[in-house]
C-alpha cells in the first residue's frame, strides 16, 4: 500500500531530502533533490515538532482536502538555518516549530511572511501571534511549578520570583539553563521585571539548588519525587506524561504567580508551538489555508491532545486529563519577549552561574 513519504533531514545543510509517494517504515530516511510545491494540492512543511506529534494533523487535512503534505523534520536550528541557506529556492512553505523564541529568530531573519486573516486573528489571541502577523501560535504550553504533596502545601508555594527566597535552599531543582524553555521564562521575566530584578531572582535560584541542574524536566521531577528536592519548575505535558507512568505520584502541579497583586500576579509563563508561512513558499494561498484549518477547533483538539497541551485558540477547551489539573491566569505578555530578550536571557544566566 502507498504511504506518503515523511522527509527527514540529518541536519546537513548542503543536502536536500526528496518527498513523493512511495513504501516505506516510519523511521527510513531518503535522499535526493528538494522540489518547490507550487501547486495548490500540496504542500512542503518543515517541523521540528516530532513526527507521531503532526502526522496524524497532516493526515487529517489530507483526507479533508486532498492536499498532500510532503515534511522534513529537524531541530528548529537547523531548519532556520536551512531555509537562510535556500533563500528563495526552498522546497518549504510552512515552519512549524516549538517556542516562541524560535518563531520571533526565523522572523528576524526575513525567512516568514506576513499573512492577513481574519479567521486567524479571531481564533488566536494577539499575545500568542506576530505583531507583524508572519506567525501564529497553535498550541499552549505552560511552564509552573511541580511540588512534592507529602512534604509541602499549596499554601507554602507563590510564584516564580519566590523561589528565590533563602527558605527553599536546598530544596530547589531546576533544568538546565541550556534549553530554551528556561531561557524563555527568563526572558520574559526581564521584559516584566527589567534585567536588575531579574538577576537578583535567578541568582537566588542558583543559590537555593539541591542538587546540580538536570538535562531534562522529567529528572528534575524525578528528583522532586525521590526527596532530593521539594519543588522544581516545568512545562505540564511532562508532568502528564510523568503522571500517565505513575498516577499514583506524588507529585503536584502548582500555578504559579496567582496573586491578585505584585510581583507575583504575573500569571503562568506560556510558550507555544506555531507556524509561519515561508517567505519564499511556492504555495502561499495553499499555506495559509492549512494555517487557518489549523486555528480552528477541529485541529486544535488534535494539536493540543496530542502531547497533552493547551489549544491555543481562546474559546477551545483542553483534554480532560489536561483541564484535570485546575484552572489558571496566564501571562498575557507578547510570547514575542522570549525571542526578543532570549540573548539578555542567556548572558544574564551566564552571569550568576546558572548551568
Amino acid at each position: 500500500m502507498k504511504a506518503k513519504l515523511a522527509l527527514w533531514t540529518t541536519g546537513m545543510l548542503a543536502a536536500a531530502v526528496a518527498a513523493f509517494s512511495v513504501n516505506v517504515s516510519a523511521h527510513s530516511e531518503h535522499e535526493g533533490k528538494a522540489v518547490k510545491s507550487g501547486e495548490q494540492d500540496e504542500l512542503v512543511i518543515y517541523t521540528s515538532r516530532k513526527e507521531h506529534l503532526v502526522k496524524p494533523l497532516f493526515e487529517q487535512y489530507t483526507a479533508k482536502t486532498g492536499t498532500q503534505i510532503r515534511y522534513i523534520t529537524d531541530k528548529a536550528g537547523p531548519l532556520i538555518a536551512r531555509l537562510e541557506t535556500e533563500g528563495q529556492n526552498t522546497p518549504a512553505d510552512m515552519l512549524i516549530t516549538v517556542d516562541a523564541g524560535n518563531l520571533w529568530q526565523a522572523s528576524s531573519k526575513n525567512l516568514l511572511q506576513p499573512v492577513e486573516s481574519t479567521v486567524l486573528e479571531n481564533n488566536i489571541p494577539a499575545h500568542l501571534r506576530s505583531e507583524q502577523k508572519d506567525w501564529y501560535g497553535l498550541s499552549v504550553r505552560a511552564r509552573t511549578l511541580v511540588y512534592a504533596s507529602d512534604r509541602l502545601k499549596e499554601s507554602d508555594l507563590v510564584g516564580y520570583e519566590d523561589l528565590a527566597d533563602s527558605r527553599w535552599k536546598g530544596r530547589l531543582c531546576l533544568r538546565t539553563s541550556k534549553k530554551v524553555y528556561n531561557q524563555s521564562l527568563v526572558a520574559t521575566m526581564i521584559e516584566r521585571l527589567g534585567e536588575e530584578k531579574t538577576e537578583q531572582v535567578v541568582q537566588g535560584w542558583v543559590n537555593n539548588l539541591a542538587a546540580p541542574v538536570f538535562s531534562n524536566d522529567t529528572k528534575a521531577m524525578q528528583a522532586v519525587a525521590a526527596g532530593v528536592c521539594d519543588v522544581t519548575v516545568v512545562n505540564t505535558y511532562y508532568f502528564g506524561r510523568l503522571q500517565k507512568k505513575n498516577p499514583d505520584t506524588n507529585l503536584k502541579v502548582f500555578w504559579a504567580n496567582q496573586s491578585a497583586e505584585g510581583e507575583n500576579s504575573s500569571g503562568v509563563h506560556v510558550n507555544i508551538s506555531g507556524a509561519g508561512v515561508t517567505r519564499h513558499a511556492g504555495n502561499p494561498a495553499g499555506a495559509q489555508a492549512f494555517l487557518e484549518w489549523m486555528s480552528t477547533e477541529e485541529a486544535q483538539r488534535i494539536i493540543a491532545d496530542m502531547n497533552m497541551e493547551y489549544p491555543a485558540k481562546a474559546d477551545s477547551q483542553p483534554s480532560d486529563v489536561v483541564g484535570s489539573w485546575g484552572e489558571f491566569r496566564a501571562d498575557d505578555l507578547n510570547v514575542a519577549a522570549a525571542g526578543a530578550k532570549q540573548a539578555r536571557a542567556i548572558q544574564l544566566m551566564d552571569k550568576v552561574s546558572y548551568k
